[in-house]
């Protein structure tokens, strides 16, 4: 399996070399969709650690619920606010 971080740093050497032609390295709707994309592969990671913690601080404590319910929903507003570039992007 390749490791996300190598993935990206390869990526960004592509987009690189082909910023030196005078065309975008990639279209507006695909950079946009790249954006969302990240966005949403971020907030699943955050929520990945932010889950494991309040399963277990609510196995502990029921009162625990309701914080651990925002925090673990909260990273999905990052993926939100990501989903406003697609509106954003001209044509």
């Amino acid at each position: 399996m390749i490791e996300p971080i190598a993935f990206v740093a390869a990526a960004l050497d592509v987009i690189a070399l082909q910023a030196e032609a005078s065309a975008p390295a990639i279209p507006n709707k695909a950079a946009a969709a790249l954006a969302v994309g990240l966005a949403a592969f971020g907030a699943g990671y955050a929520e990945r650690g932010i889950g494991a913690a309040a399963v277990g601080a609510v196995a502990e404590d029921d009162d625990m619920f309701g914080r651990g319910l925002i925090l673990t929903v909260l990273p999905e507003t990052l993926v939100i606010l990501a989903l406003v570039v697609v509106f954003i992007v001209p044509n």
